[in-house]
């Protein structure tokens, strides 16, 4: 009975992937459910067993993402040189799957968005907490801001392929190039004084004072 159970879990992670694959590369609208089982090597019936129908499936790719999200990539992963390579290799299809969903900008996606910056608000106010994020006069926008910029490379995609020289933008080595430009953007910062952020207050000011 426990390797029945396993093979089961086996399979639906295995049609989940495909899906991953598949919807990122084509859209959820173009791809059926025949195609996401030849991908991944199992009957039609069995993904129907599994996810009854195409938006349950597509529910399922999106709660696997909002998992990751939750789990976040821990300082662990960070100062774990092999474990952060594995967590990028296989969030490939991950990047192609969010692109593609706020590209198409359906109601699930919006939910989707929503739902990353919620998850992302949580981990930066753990940081806060534990000493290794600055705090922010707006947590809220920042969290909004700070999955903005990660996201804009994916759905920004043919611009910044061009912009980097890279024929694959999804892939493992074009993600260390333009997300470790972010990283060192949020870590050392880009301006060396405070005028630009004096000038943004001075306006709010003036604004709250008409």
């Amino acid at each position: 009975m426990r390797s029945d159970n396993n093979d089961d879990l086996t399979a639906r992670a295995r049609i989940r992937n495909a899906a991953l694959e598949l919807f990122g590369a084509e859209g959820v609208g173009r791809v059926s459910l025949r195609a996401v089982a030849a991908r991944a090597g199992v009957s039609h019936a069995l993904v129907l067993h599994h996810f009854g129908s195409k938006e349950g499936l597509r529910r399922e790719c999106d709660g696997y993402v909002i998992s990751l999200v939750r789990g976040g990539p821990g300082l662990e992963a960070l100062n774990d040189a092999p474990a952060l390579g594995a967590l990028l290799e296989a969030g490939t299809a991950v990047r192609r799957y969010l692109a593609r969903a706020f590209l198409d900008g359906t109601p699930e996606a919006a939910a989707l968005f929503d739902e990353i910056v919620e998850a992302t608000g949580r981990w930066l106010d753990q940081g806060v907490r534990e000493g290794w994020a600055q705090p922010a006069d707006d947590p809220r926008a920042r969290a909004a801001i700070y999955v903005t910029w990660l996201l804009a490379p994916l759905t920004f995609g043919e611009h910044l392929s061009r912009a980097l020289g890279v024929t694959d933008l999804h892939g493992t080595d074009a993600t260390l190039q333009y997300s470790r430009a972010a990283i060192e953007i949020f870590t050392r910062g880009v301006f060396a004084d405070d005028r630009a952020l004096t000038a943004w207050d001075a306006v709010r000011k003036e604004r709250d004072q008409r």
